[in-house]
């Protein structure tokens, strides 16, 4: 339950010292100070604001080390007028946060990791494997942005696509279940959206609405992984699908086509779909097309293998597959889905054996070694 606590209350400490002028790096290592003495002081005396508590042992924290900074005295000197946490505010900093992480100094990767790191608060091999990278090489790639920002002020936002990007991943990892960032994602894109007239941050929040509204149903209760194809779809939130839709509609007639409204527009199709036998996978294969122009990733591609292989059978979606890596991860689940699909339930079994082997996770492991046993019995029998 602290630990939770403390990972709800990073963001808008670490905003708040930023705004009163301390350097990024210097404010995040001042706040995983404060945040190593809660764990040692609050279990024995807890505080009764826990967040102003953080706020003036971070703030003192970061002053005893800009003493040490002669140049740093004069700031330092102007602020040490205020009682040492200040008030506590209740404007939320966390999304003032993830904008100034997106600083025009850094590249587009190197803000999106640095955002997850120090706001979202996810560890360096979380975001690796959202990136899909060995951890030691993020664990660089989050150095080298902290040098870069080290002594900048932290004062020109950086752009909406990058912010954007760090909500999506941010969501995705939340979603995932390892950690459980997605309501938060959800709430700080509604601000977003509240405060920006942009198509692609409706097309977003959308996108995560209807994403969001399938979360009761994607885990039995034994936390087993459940196909969208065998999901009791009278589990999902038809609020939040409702919602997300009309959001998507009314971004997509202003004919500003983005990545994440192509993305919503897929997710819709299956939401709309009382039985998934009745998914529209034709018009899915359209806006796959769509996204290909928009982004033209394998991670894109592979998915588009899935749907061909839905709309004009597994023969199909195998031969669109064939023109990607078999290097490119879940590219051996699709392929034993789709061997599975035409028949061939050797081949298929073989696969989700090997697919399990590289899985990120033990729930999709789990998943695909029950896939491979199951046809394992079913060619002995």
């Amino acid at each position: 339950m602290q630990d939770a606590l403390l990972r709800s209350l990073v963001p808008g400490v670490l905003g708040v010292l930023v705004r009163r002028g301390a350097d990024f790096a210097a404010a995040e290592d001042a706040v995983q100070d404060a945040l190593l003495e809660a764990v040692r002081v609050w279990p024995a005396d807890p505080p009764r604001e826990p967040k102003g508590w953080l706020i003036t042992v971070a703030w003192r924290k970061f002053l005893d080390a800009a003493r040490a900074d002669t140049a740093r005295r004069r700031r330092e000197d102007t602020v040490e007028a205020e009682p040492p946490g200040g008030p506590v505010t209740t404007k939320d900093e966390t999304l003032r946060l993830y904008f100034l992480c997106a600083h025009p100094t850094l590249t587009p990767s190197s803000a999106v990791a640095l955002t997850l790191r120090a706001v979202g608060g996810l560890t360096t091999r979380q975001i690796a494997e959202a990136y899909l990278v060995p951890e030691a090489t993020m664990a660089q790639r989050i150095s080298r942005a902290k040098r870069t920002v080290s002594g900048v002020r932290l004062d020109r936002a950086g752009d909406v696509a990058t912010v954007l990007r760090v909500l999506y991943l941010v969501f995705n990892e939340g979603y995932s279940g390892d950690v459980d960032l997605a309501a938060e994602a959800i709430r700080l894109t509604r601000q977003l959206a509240a405060v920006i007239d942009h198509p692609e941050v409706a097309g977003l929040l959308a996108l995560m609405l209807l994403h969001h509204a399938r979360r009761a149903a994607r885990t039995a209760a034994d936390g087993s992984l459940v196909p969208l194809a065998e999901q009791d779809r009278s589990r999902w939130d038809t609020t939040a699908i409702a919602e997300g839709v009309d959001i998507l509609q009314r971004a997509l007639s202003r004919d500003r086509l983005g990545e994440f409204q192509a993305q919503a527009a897929i997710a819709a199709l299956h939401a709309d779909a009382p039985a998934a036998a009745e998914t529209d996978w034709v018009q899915i294969v359209e806006w796959y097309d769509e996204l290909l122009r928009l982004n033209d990733s394998p991670v894109v591609r592979l998915n588009r293998a899935v749907a061909v292989g839905e709309a004009d059978g597994p023969r199909a979606g195998l031969a669109a597959l064939a023109e990607l890596s078999d290097t490119l991860p879940r590219y051996t689940a699709v392929a034993a889905y789709l061997h599975e699909r035409d028949g061939d339930r050797r081949t298929a079994a073989r696969l989700y054996a090997e697919a399990a082997r590289k899985a990120l996770n033990r729930a999709e492991r789990d998943h695909l070694t029950r896939r491979a046993a199951r046809l394992n019995a079913e060619l002995r029998g």
